[in-house]
């Protein structure tokens, strides 16, 4: 199918006669009319990010289903690493963990289906990142709803059987391209439907992301307290029910995308208005992109930002649970590994409400961060993410030897939403390096650094943790030596932002070689297309993702005030 645009009318029309016309699935079908408003977009994607950042809150379910065996048969169960304490060893557990019905698991080998998402989504990102261009993000949505929702229910089938396997290869393989197709499939969307905004664009399109667990967390926590039984700790039903959930969000979403016509712009906007030294007007073509020293600058400045903080989400709530046991329910006599089964699901309480705060402040940071990036730049930007969180890092282990859970929890607060700003603020940094024409593709394609960093820093955090543990470290200094090895990166990563400078012309696509959307030398119109702000049908898609939110805003403030009170 093919456009043309005439006045403020967009017609199309099929190119050979007695073609078959588009899959309801297609991009073509998608393409917005006049009258469209733009702001009908973002909750779309929202309703996408907000059911798949439930990966960030999976941490919750470490502590249930490393106890799941003793639960079923009511005597303690040794652990299927045994009494491992080098990472080979450690590594052998978790083969034998794989199939093993008879022990119970470790954060180490759970931790590896968070590391799998990532990974995967990083990949998968890359792999599919320019199907996506032409497929449209409705059909990428949907198939992100049909992986992530599938691996769920596979995954629940295997905690049922107890088959770690199966999360493995359900959540965290399966799963983890959904994450891949759900990520990326509203970043150049709404790039260019706010084109005069990239950073607020970019913000709104992935704080869903980060607001998953805000939901998801306390949810599951209900669920699972609902479920539970004196043989089960209601893992698997929660899989199950909250897989349904999101598939029922997740293709409401996919079918709510529109995306604009090509030189489409907003109303008295054109790219030559946004000319500055780092922001360019041009386009590089995808397949040059990784050529360019830009690229692995950034790659390395994502990859470090994401390493310093993944590892630390992942473990958040028994981070906090270790690090200040029984000061978390003012008893700092008890230790974390002297709590009675009351004090567990006490301090489980509060360490889910640091997860939610840390998903608050990861969707806040992803808006708050891009959004101030289109005033400061994208550089300054990262540079504050690298100074800060040097020095909430450094400064985690005294905040945690003077026993003071909420300086201590709001230092992590900060990181987390540097954490969020920084993958929220990186499509747009790639759009002022490489133009808009492939910036989507161009992104997947950066996501092997999220990959990189879902191994680097999981692995970092599990096997340090792991093995401080097994060499006696008290549990309330077993993350001091971590913060700092995490701090070492961030100052890396400082380094690596200040070598970037603007793309080389030679990268750029010559006029007339290519025609190209975001090329100064076209002509952009409206067509009657973007117009209207929160208008009642808008208001009424945006009331689908705020009350939601709403909720788990609420939920984590209510968990938030039992770490706050100290």
């Amino acid at each position: 199918m093919t456009g043309v645009h005439r006045g403020n009318e967009i017609m199309t029309f099929t190119g050979a006669t007695g073609a078959a016309p588009p899959s309801i699935l297609d991009r073509e079908r998608i393409i917005a009319k006049p009258g469209f408003n733009r702001w009908l977009v973002p909750p779309a994607a929202l309703a996408i990010h907000l059911c798949i950042g439930m990966a960030y809150g999976f941490s919750v379910f470490w502590l249930p289903l490393s106890r799941a065996v003793a639960t079923a048969t009511g005597t303690k169960v040794q652990t299927c690493a045994g009494d491992a304490t080098t990472f080979w060893e450690k590594t052998i557990g978790t083969l034998h963990a794989l199939t093993a019905t008879n022990c119970e698991w470790t954060q180490f080998d759970l931790g590896w289906m968070f590391t799998l998402f990532f990974v995967l989504l990083g990949s998968s990102a890359a792999l599919w990142g320019g199907w996506l261009e032409h497929a449209g993000p409705r059909k990428a949505g949907l198939y992100a709803a049909l992986c992530w929702c599938g691996g769920l229910m596979i995954s629940a089938l295997g905690v049922k059987t107890h088959q770690l396997w199966m999360l493995w290869v359900g959540s965290g393989i399966i799963g983890g391209v959904g994450l891949g197709l759900g990520y990326i499939s509203p970043v150049s969307t709404l790039i260019k439907w706010f084109p005069d905004r990239r950073g607020m664009a970019t913000g709104m399109a992935i704080m869903g992301f980060g607001g998953g667990a805000m939901i998801g967390s306390p949810l599951a926590n209900l669920l699972m307290n609902y479920f539970k039984t004196p043989t089960s700790v209601g893992v698997w039903e929660t899989f199950v029910v909250l897989g349904l959930g999101y598939f029922v969000y997740m293709v409401a979403g996919a079918f709510s995308y529109r995306v604009p016509p090509d030189h489409w712009s907003p109303d008295g906007w054109s790219p030559s208005s946004v000319r500055k030294a780092m922001i360019t007007t041009e386009n590089v073509h995808l397949k040059d992109a990784h050529k360019t020293p830009q690229f692995w600058l950034i790659w390395a400045v994502l990859c470090l930002n994401v390493s310093a903080g993944i590892g630390i989400i992942g473990a958040a709530s028994p981070m906090l649970q270790e690090t200040f046991g029984g000061t978390l329910f003012h008893d700092p006599s008890v230790g974390f590994t002297q709590f009675t089964d009351a004090q567990k699901t006490l301090a489980a309480a509060i360490g889910g409400g640091f997860v939610g705060l840390f998903s608050l402040f990861n969707i806040g940071g992803r808006f708050f961060w891009a959004t101030l990036s289109d005033k400061i730049g994208r550089k300054t930007t990262y540079f504050a993410f690298f100074v800060l969180g040097i020095a909430c890092y450094t400064s985690a282990p005294a905040l945690a030897s003077m026993k003071s859970v909420a300086i201590f929890a709001a230092s992590f607060c900060i990181i987390a939403s540097m954490y969020g700003g920084g993958f929220a603020t990186v499509p747009a940094y790639l759009a002022d390096m490489f133009g808009t024409r492939y910036v989507g593709a161009i992104h997947g394609r950066l996501l092997t650094a999220w990959s990189t960093a879902g191994i680097v820093g999981p692995v970092i955090v599990n096997y340090l943790h792991d093995t401080r543990v097994a060499e006696g470290v008290p549990r309330d200094h077993i993350y001091a030596e971590i913060f700092y090895v995490l701090a070492a990166l961030l100052a890396v990563g400082f380094i690596c932002n200040a070598l970037i400078r603007p793309v080389a012309p030679k990268w750029h696509i010559k006029e007339g070689s290519l025609k190209t959307a975001g090329s100064h030398s076209e002509t952009f119109k409206s067509y009657g297309i973007g117009r209207g702000g929160f208008d009642a049908k808008a208001m009424l898609a945006w009331a689908t993702v705020v009350i939601p939110l709403a909720w788990g805003i609420w939920k984590t403030l209510e968990n938030a005030a039992k770490i706050v009170q100290f």
